[in-house]
């Protein structure tokens, strides 16, 4: 019997959301097929997955780019049978709005949006011939309201977002659950931590989102009931304001 493969795009650091997930995956003996634009820390992650027994493969992509995406799928499918999906690209852009050139708008609606949906188009394709699966994507607050100085990660977000519910109104009722997951705060992770440090230590015990919890809800969006599957599911610290 064919393995059962979760396929990861958006994974970097050790301690990002990316890995965090291929290993929440791995624990369930999955294949984690990462991807990324750094091959050096896609090596990282696998080794760190193979070190506790699990089994990753590295896949070199930028999913902006529609032959990166093709060439990926192509080399996910040779692993074994695709049961999930997850979209984890996140390019957060702080830019003034009047500073904003039309550039780097389009390269990061590129990376969100337009990534977001070759990802999903050519996973789809795959769950579909597998006869279903999950596909899962991971929003920001920005998914829900634009503010500055983050026109265009706003513009970005709020595209992906529907994405996923196109996707999830289309091909829910051909067997895969589409999700979208609202990441409503800081992440205790490698990028917050080495960034703003005080800031992390302002927000105090809890006060962040771990990547381990973070990672037990994609597991439960993907191992959900079909009689009630949740579309769109918003994680946040319990003392964050909203």
């Amino acid at each position: 019997m064919a393995e059962s493969v979760v396929w990861i795009a958006g994974v970097g650091a050790v301690a990002g959301l990316g890995a965090a997930l291929a290993r929440r995956f791995a624990r369930e003996d999955y294949r984690v097929a990462v991807s990324g634009r750094s091959l050096d820390k896609l090596q990282t992650v696998v080794a760190d997955i193979e070190a506790y027994g699990g089994k990753a493969n590295a896949i070199v992509a930028d999913l902006g780019i529609e032959a990166d995406v093709l060439a990926a799928i192509a080399q996910v499918n040779e692993l074994g049978t695709l049961r999930a999906a997850i979209f984890n690209v996140g390019n957060s852009v702080s830019k003034p709005a009047l500073e904003l050139s039309a550039e780097l708008f389009e390269q990061t609606w590129r990376a969100s949006t337009l990534g977001g949906f070759l990802f999903a188009r050519e996973a789809t394709r795959t769950l579909l011939a597998n006869g279903g699966g999950s596909l899962l994507f991971t929003g920001a607050t920005a998914s829900l309201r634009g503010k500055p100085p983050y026109t265009a990660f706003a513009a970005g977000k709020a595209g992906l977002r529907s994405v996923s519910q196109s996707f999830a109104r289309e091909f829910g009722p051909k067997n895969v659950h589409v999700a979208h997951v609202v990441i409503d705060g800081s992440i205790d992770g490698e990028r917050v931590q080495s960034r703003t440090p005080d800031y992390m230590a302002k927000l105090g015990e809890d006060g962040a989102l771990k990547l381990d919890d973070i990672a037990d809800a994609y597991w439960y969006l993907h191992t959900q009931p079909r009689s009630a599957w949740t579309q769109e599911l918003d994680l946040r610290p319990f003392k964050e304001p909203f």
